[in-house]
């Protein structure tokens, strides 16, 4: 995974400096054998991400039409092999500075190499992107369905505390009306583009969001480059001195989250990755505001005893996993004691 800084916080970003900086003394810990690259300016985010429509068409279904219209007048035919031309110019970006290997070029194509993982609520593509006749750069491109499925199973609870503008399309989603299922998959790629933006500039462990496009992230490939996945930390088995490294990045990750009062929201072994023996936090479209949303401690508890209860049956000893005292921790680190 391409690293970047974890330097102090912005004051003009709200972040508190008690709750940030015993954090970030550990968290530099895991750091000091890593490449430095330059820091990233924090931005301020929405604590609600909410699709924008017009009529019964939800944001991202306006743009593809709008764009389907323009091509069939001016599009280039696409070259051998390619699947679309580059969708970075009518997309919502990552965050500034853009990482040297984005490939912002309009005249790229994005190839589709195939399916890398599928989910209840979306399915992960391989795709390569880069000007025809360049090697390009793998990304992961994040499918969110809506129309096809009745539900989504994991959003009633993760929803509370989330507000969207319009009371009707509050309706529409809880109907789960066609317009509303859409409504719903382009919240959760909203909700995961703002976190992962969010998380990426305060120096966390988590792929760069290169865009969103309505229902489609395209996400930093974590990986190798010749296309293998970095694995899911539920697919190994660690010698007990690499065992312990983990847990303690692990935990660092947590405290570096509930410093900005949010909690993964589900997390397990299963949505975190091993890059080159460093973790990477994945799966974030749930992740859950600590203080707006009224079981936000409920789910800060889940992720800790989840985590811990992995680590524990991998055998890290016991005195190593106190997950009661983990989570008190979290919370004085949220601001909530």
């Amino acid at each position: 995974m391409r690293q970047h800084d974890h330097e102090d916080f912005s004051d003009s970003a709200g972040f508190s400096d008690s709750a940030s900086s015993s954090v970030h003394e550990r968290y530099a810990e895991f750091e000091d054998a890593f490449e430095e690259e330059p820091a990233r300016r924090v931005r301020e985010f929405d604590d609600g991400p909410a699709p924008v429509r017009s009529g019964r068409l939800t944001e991202g279904e306006r743009g593809r039409l709008a764009r389907r219209r323009e091509d069939a007048y001016t599009e280039a035919e696409l070259p051998e092999g390619a699947d679309r031309w580059s969708t970075w110019d009518g997309a919502e970006r990552g965050p500034q500075p853009w990482p040297d290997w984005v490939v912002t070029d309009l005249a790229a194509v994005d190839t589709d190499l195939g399916v890398l993982k599928t989910g209840k609520e979306a399915d992960v593509h391989v795709v390569r992107r880069g000007r025809p006749g360049t090697g390009g750069v793998l990304l992961a491109a994040k499918r969110y369905r809506g129309d096809e499925h009745k539900l989504f199973h994991r959003d009633a609870g993760y929803l509370e505390g989330r507000r969207m503008r319009r009371s009707r399309e509050m309706r529409a989603m809880a109907n789960r009306s066609s317009f509303g299922r859409n409504l719903i998959a382009e919240q959760w790629a909203a909700a995961e583009f703002t976190a992962l933006s969010r998380l990426w500039t305060i120096g966390a462990p988590v792929p760069y969001p290169v865009q969103r496009n309505g229902n489609e992230l395209l996400l930093e490939f974590v990986g190798d480059e010749d296309g293998a996945a970095a694995p899911r930390l539920a697919q190994l088995r660690p010698e007990p001195g690499e065992l312990a490294g983990l847990w303690d990045q692990a935990t660092a990750v947590l405290e570096l989250m509930a410093g900005q009062g949010v909690a993964h929201g589900d997390l397990s072994a299963y949505n975190l990755l091993v890059h080159e023996g460093r973790l990477v936090v994945i799966d974030l479209p749930q992740v859950v505001d600590l203080v707006a949303n009224p079981r936000g401690r409920a789910f800060l508890d889940r992720d800790v005893r989840n985590l811990s209860g992995w680590f524990q049956a991998r055998g890290l000893p016991e005195h190593l996993l106190d997950a009661g005292e983990l989570v008190d921790r979290l919370i004085d680190s949220a601001g909530l004691g």
